[in-house]
């Protein structure tokens, strides 16, 4: 899961922000905070037992500024990320958000669908840097395409091509019967990278053209194996 810390100064909007991101699928809201030093003492009491993964950070508090948190937390070391959820429109708050390393900048009035799809793209993001860490880290390739992944704030279907997209689906359907392909194995047989051919076989099982089952081998750790449904 997914740890968030939301961050919203009016009690009304926090609890509706709350309440968007629980609806989300592996997302779970840890902490609400209502000022700026609630959300660097929420961070700070979370992150022995349970860090905070994500912050949802309004810029406009009552008393520490969204950018003062952005610098606090920053000059903490605290991990987490930052999806800003604010009205600030100033293009200089907009930069310096930026510049530390927000990931995501949501304006208000947004809608539920709105908030989920950056959500979405924030965990596809992190899903993509996971699976391609290697030994030697992480290649230049991997890196962009996870990258890409933030910029994706309309769903898995944007950055997906017919052609490659059908050269997955071949594969899947010629998956052995009952073992479906993980990821790596369907980047071996299309010849793709292992976070392009896990995004192609997210965006058909967000579709329902495949399932997602996990598979144990002969190490004990379970892998994501992808199944062909009837859609397929």
């Amino acid at each position: 899961m997914i740890r968030v810390l939301v961050v919203e100064d009016d009690p009304l909007l926090a609890a509706g922000h709350a309440e968007k991101v629980a609806r989300v699928r592996g997302f779970t809201v840890i902490a609400v905070a209502h000022s700026g030093r609630e959300a660097l003492a929420a961070v700070g009491a979370a992150g022995a037992a349970e860090p905070v993964d994500l912050v949802l950070l309004d810029m406009t508090l009552p008393d520490v500024g969204g950018l003062q948190v952005l610098r606090a937390l920053r000059a903490a070391a605290v991990p987490a990320d930052v999806i800003a959820v604010t009205a600030a429109r100033d293009p200089a708050v907009v930069r310096q958000a930026l510049s530390m390393g927000v990931v995501q900048y949501l304006l208000k009035p947004f809608t539920a669908a709105d908030l989920e799809e950056r959500l979405r793209a924030y965990a596809r993001f992190r899903a993509d840097v996971a699976a391609a860490a290697g030994e030697s880290g992480i290649d230049q390739q991997a890196i962009d395409e996870a990258l890409a992944q933030l910029r994706t704030a309309s769903g898995p279907a944007r950055g997906v091509a017919a052609p490659t997209l059908r050269t997955v689906v071949a594969a899947l359907r010629a998956a052995p019967d009952g073992r479906g392909l993980s990821a790596a194995e369907a980047a071996a047989v299309t010849g793709l990278s292992r976070v392009s051919a896990r995004r192609y076989l997210e965006h058909l099982a967000s579709a329902g053209r495949a399932r997602r089952e996990p598979r144990y081998g002969g190490s004990g750790r379970p892998e994501l194996a992808y199944h062909p449904t009837a859609a397929l």
